[in-house]
């Protein structure tokens, strides 16, 4: 049996290789990108690389800093997308932190799924997606709804958004801007500047951005069959 004096020499070791590694790491990626914000930095299940989570998106790094890798790594035994499933968890995490009163929700009374959607009150195809709630709702989909002003902070589309969190009814505020009526300009303590950074965080590139339950990225509007139909087979596949 290995002494404990050895095998406490042996995880110091391997620690103070790791950290090394890191630094390594660190120092090469903000030599190209020298105000990189960096999440974190992680052994990868490829071989000779660390993962790294980077503003949002995940890269890979060999050990020595040399090359730097963007893409999936794919388990082909295992049928699984390592790097997606990874963001899936972490957009669970970042999700988790956002409580219920901080979304405005649309749900029906017996709710088979729920979805996290980031919309823009100007976005087209956030408009089509609000226009079919009704639809959502019927089928037991429960919408959440987090801002995400694709113009940014300050904008137009950012006010619109201050707009609808601060009415008096929520709910009513954003079916009517979504339904392109001017709404009375209101301030008041709002979080869709925390949201908007969020999305941002997460790695969001446009909207509506729908998350599921488990944390899958569905970009982009969809009716309400093809994404009750879709919702049913990630539950499904999740207990499988």
């Amino acid at each position: 049996m290995m002494k404990p004096l050895v095998l406490a020499s042996l995880f110091a070791a391997a620690s103070f290789s790791a950290q090394a590694d890191d630094k390594v790491v660190r120092e090469a990626i903000q030599t190209l990108v020298p105000n990189a914000s960096i999440d974190s930095i992680a052994e990868s299940a490829l071989p000779g690389f660390y993962e790294v989570s980077l503003g949002g998106q995940l890269i890979y790094v060999t050990t020595d800093g040399r090359y730097l890798v963007q893409g999936n790594v794919y388990d082909i035994a295992n049928k699984v997308d390592l790097t997606e499933q990874k963001r899936n968890g972490a957009r669970v995490a970042a999700l988790a932190e956002v409580p219920r009163d901080r979304r405005i929700v649309f749900e029906p009374k017996e709710v088979k799924h729920r979805i996290t959607v980031f919309t823009d009150i100007d976005c087209g195809y956030c408009r089509r997606l609000h226009q079919e709630m009704a639809e959502y709702n019927a089928r037991g989909i429960a919408v959440e709804y987090l801002f995400y002003p694709r113009a940014g902070l300050g904008s137009e589309s950012f006010q619109k958004a201050v707009n609808v969190w601060c009415a008096p009814d929520r709910n009513a505020a954003m079916t009517r801007a979504k339904a392109g009526e001017t709404l009375e300009k209101r301030e008041c303590d709002n979080p869709v500047s925390v949201d908007f950074q969020l999305g941002q965080q997460i790695g969001l590139t446009g909207t509506p951005a729908l998350i599921t339950e488990d944390g899958t990225l569905l970009p982009g509007y969809m009716p309400a069959d093809a994404l009750l139909q879709r919702l049913d087979g990630l539950k499904q596949a999740a207990t499988q």
